[in-house]
C-alpha cells in the first residue's frame, strides 16, 4: 500500500510543476505589453533638473573717468583808474602775486600839484569867508541900531509934530513949518523901510553863496585828489598768476586802459564737457575725485556747476569742480581726469550672461523660491566678459538658475542636481 500511495504522489507533483511551468509561460509572453501602460498611468512626472548659484555683487569694471581742463577761478582784468606815466614797475608777466600787492606805479606829480592848487585856494577862501562873516554880522549889528534911533527917532518926531499942530492951529506956527516937519516925519519913515528892508535882505539871503560854493569846490578837488594819488599804486585784486602786463616804463596809460591780468589759482577750477549717459552718472553729487595723469594722487573736487542743459555749440553738459590749491600744484592749462564713478560704484549685482533667458527684446533669468522656478524680468547694464549687471529684477541674495534655465516655465517646480 505504501508503494501505491507513493506513486500516486510522485504523479501528482508532476502534475503541478507542469501546471506551473505553464502559467509561467503563458505569463512571459502575455504580460510585458499589458503591463506598462499600467504602470505609466500610476508614476509621478519627471521634475527637471536645475543648478543655481546665488545672486552677489561683483566687481563690473574700472571707474569711468573724464578727461578737463584745469582753469582759473578767475580771470580779472585789472585796469588803471587813473590816467599817468608809468614810473615803476614791480612785477613781471609770470609772477604770482598775493591780493593788495603793487604791481606798478604811475607818476604822482601832476595830481600832487593838483591839490596844492586846490588846497591853496581852499585856505584862501575860508580866510575869506571868516572875514566876510565878521563884516555880514556888523551889517547887520548897525542896520539893527540904526533902524532902533529912526524907531525912536520917529516917535520923538511924531510928538513934536502933534504939537506943532496944535500950535499952527492956534496960530502960534506957520503952515510952513507944519509942512516942514511933516516932510521930516515923512522922510524918516520911509528910511526906517528902508533900513527894515536891507535887515531882511541880508537875514534871508546868503551872500557868502558864492564863497561857499568856491569852498565845496576845493575840497571836492581835494578829495578826488586824494584818490587819484591812491590809483598812482595798481595792485592786484586777487591773489593768483600775473598773465598779461603790456607797459613799460615812460609809457604814457590813459584812465581805463587795461594793463594787466591776473588769473586767480585758490581755489582753481576743473572744466570737463560730459554727454548726457556722464551727467547722469554726477547728477546729485557734490564732489568728484580727479587726478593728474602721470601722477597717482587722486584728490576731490567740490561740484560747484552742472549744466542742466545742454550747449547748443558743444552738444555737452558743463561741468565745474571747485579745488583748494594753496600750494599751486594746479594750474592752468593743465589735464585732468575727473573720476565720474568710484570703486564703490562699480561693486553691482552681477549675474552670468549665459543665465539670462532673451525673448523678444525682453530679458528674463529664474530664480528658484523654494521648489519652484520663477521667472523675473530683468534690466541689464554693464557687460564685464562673463557677468552682466543687473539694474532692476532680482535682489543680492537671491538663488539664479545658471543651468537648465531654458526649458523651464514660470512656476514650474524643479528639483537640484545632486
Amino acid at each position: 500500500m505504501n508503494h501505491t500511495l507513493a506513486q500516486t504522489f510522485k504523479h501528482g507533483t508532476k502534475v503541478i510543476g507542469a501546471v506551473v511551468i505553464s502559467t509561467a509561460l503563458v505569463t512571459g509572453c502575455t504580460g510585458s505589453p499589458a503591463a506598462q501602460p499600467a504602470a505609466s498611468s500610476t508614476a509621478e512626472p519627471q521634475l527637471k533638473t536645475v543648478k543655481v548659484s546665488k545672486i552677489e555683487k561683483k566687481k563690473i569694471g574700472e571707474p569711468l573717468e573724464q578727461v578737463a581742463d584745469v582753469i582759473s577761478s578767475i580771470q580779472l582784468d585789472i585796469v588803471n583808474k587813473a590816467g599817468g606815466d608809468v614810473q615803476e614797475i614791480l612785477k613781471k608777466r609770470g609772477d604770482m602775486v598775493e591780493k593788495g600787492e603793487v604791481l606798478f606805479r604811475l607818476d604822482p606829480t601832476d595830481v600832487r600839484l593838483e591839490k596844492e592848487k586846490a588846497q591853496i585856494n581852499l585856505n584862501s577862501t575860508q580866510q575869506q569867508m571868516v572875514k566876510a562873516r565878521e563884516d555880514l554880522a556888523n551889517n547887520k549889528q548897525e542896520l539893527r541900531n540904526g533902524i532902533a534911533k529912526l524907531e525912536q527917532s520917529i516917535k520923538d518926531t511924531e510928538k513934536n509934530y502933534a504939537k506943532l499942530r496944535n500950535d499952527y492951529d492956534l496960530g502960534l506956527a506957520s503952515k510952513i513949518q507944519l509942512e516942514q516937519m511933516e516932510t521930516t516925519l515923512s522922510n524918516m519913515k520911509l528910511d526906517l523901510e528902508t533900513s527894515r528892508s536891507k535887515l531882511k535882505t541880508l537875514e534871508n539871503t546868503n551872500s557868502l553863496a558864492q564863497m561857499e560854493q568856491s569852498l565845496q569846490t576845493s575840497t571836492v578837488t581835494i578829495r578826488e585828489s586824494d584818490r587819484t594819488l591812491n590809483h598812482m599804486e595798481v595792485k592786484a585784486p586777487v591773489s593768483g598768476v600775473l598773465t598779461e602786463l603790456p607797459i613799460e616804463v615812460g609809457m604814457t596809460l590813459p584812465a581805463g586802459f587795461k594793463a594787466a591780468m591776473v588769473q586767480q589759482l585758490d581755489p582753481i577750477k576743473i572744466k570737463a564737457e560730459l554727454t548726457e549717459e556722464s551727467a547722469k552718472l554726477v547728477r546729485g553729487k557734490t564732489e568728484l575725485a580727479f587726478y593728474v595723469p602721470g601722477t597717482t594722487d587722486k584728490a576731490k573736487g567740490t561740484v560747484s556747476y552742472l549744466a542742466d542743459v545742454m550747449s547748443s555749440q558743444s552738444k555737452s553738459y558743463v561741468l565745474e569742480l571747485e579745488v583748494p590749491n594753496a600750494d599751486r600744484k594746479l594750474r592752468p592749462g593743465m589735464k585732468a581726469q575727473v573720476l565720474l564713478t568710484e570703486e564703490s560704484d562699480q561693486q553691482v549685482i552681477t549675474v552670468p550672461t549665459l543665465s539670462v533667458v532673451r525673448e523678444g527684446g525682453d530679458t528674463f533669468v529664474y530664480v528658484l523660491v523654494g521648489d519652484q522656478a520663477e521667472k523675473r524680468k530683468v534690466e541689464m547694464g554693464r557687460l564685464n566678459e562673463t557677468n552682466q549687471e543687473v539694474i532692476s529684477g532680482v535682489k543680492e541674495g537671491e538663488q539664479l538658475i545658471v543651468y537648465g534655465q531654458n526649458q523651464l516655465k514660470d512656476k514650474e517646480k524643479v528639483q537640484l542636481a545632486k
